[in-house]
């Protein structure tokens, strides 16, 4: 069996795209702290061995001809695979990550993982757990930006796979003195544009206006389903509440269910997701095997 030996280094492909990524050789040289005949002679290299031109320099600038817009595109996944390996055998060597950050979508019922949470305090070998709330768009940036080890969230970003561990679905409600009580269940949906939304502020930095629950003319947002809660009560608007919000208050009278025409709740599954994908530290696993469920990953253990 004949084995294959690579003519270009990553260090050759890494100059060519700084080379690009800062617009001409001098700029790159600046950036990667070497001199501009030493990226030079690296880029000539590299064409010389492949047998095709990358770069031509017009004027001051180095433009890439055809091939080059190819080559550069594909060796951008090589030296990202090449640092995410670096990076797995960190961690491995690392073994145990000091903080492990779990995004929870605010719709989910927290008291279901309390159990898992306490067996992962045992577990977690002195690992700091940092939880954060997250809306909408916010949740999927996590997962798409890799910013946190674990998440919970209630929609998949395409190209990524979670595991369903939940259903959720969302309640609307208003106090028992609001004019939307006192209408003919269910209430059309124009009725409900007359009046107050409150909604639940997007976390993310960049939100989509298209995610999210039904739009009113009129809207307030707040940050939390607390803040939500205690604005509906005092009669100031409508909103979609989560049950684990919204029971209690409905049992005590202070909250009234609406029925919608042609909804009668917001349904979804609820999926957890590890963005870093293999480079998912083992503790963060261990809590995902708790969440889950699962028995606790050997490796992990």
């Amino acid at each position: 069996m004949s084995h294959y030996r690579a003519k270009s280094t990553l260090e050759q492909w890494r100059i060519f795209q700084a080379v690009i990524d800062c617009g001409g050789y001098a700029h790159a040289a600046d950036a990667l702290n070497k001199s501009q005949s030493s990226l030079n002679h690296a880029v000539a290299k590299l064409q010389q061995v492949l047998g095709v031109t990358l770069l031509q320099v017009k004027g001051r600038k180095a433009e890439l001809t055809p091939i080059g817009k190819v080559m550069l595109r594909r060796s951008r996944q090589l030296t990202q695979t090449a640092q995410e390996l670096e990076q797995l055998a960190y961690n491995l060597e690392q073994g145990w990550e000091p903080e492990v950050k779990l995004a929870l979508e605010m719709a989910f019922d927290r008291a279901s993982i309390t159990s898992a949470l306490k067996q992962f305090q045992k577990l977690s070998r002195g690992s700091r757990l940092s939880i954060e709330d997250t809306v909408l768009t916010g949740t999927l940036e996590h997962i798409e930006e890799q910013t946190a080890d674990v998440v919970i969230t209630h929609h998949l970003p395409k190209g990524h796979i979670g595991e369903p561990i939940d259903d959720y679905y969302m309640d609307l409600v208003c106090a028992p003195d609001h004019p939307l009580a006192n209408l003919p269940q269910p209430v059309k949906q124009d009725q409900l544009s007359q009046h107050l939304q409150l909604v639940i502020r997007d976390t993310a930095d960049n939100p989509k206006e298209d995610e999210g629950w039904l739009r009113a003319e009129q809207r307030w947002t707040v940050s939390h389903f607390d803040e939500a809660l205690r604005l509906v009560r005092s009669g100031l608007g409508f909103c979609w509440l989560p049950p684990y919000i919204a029971e209690r208050e409905m049992q005590k009278g202070n909250l009234r269910k609406l029925q919608l025409d042609g909804s009668s709740c917001r349904r979804g599954s609820l999926y957890l997701v590890l963005p870093k994908g293999e480079q998912t530290g083992p503790c963060a696993r261990v809590l995902a095997d708790l969440i889950i469920g699962q028995p606790v990953s050997a490796i992990s253990a």
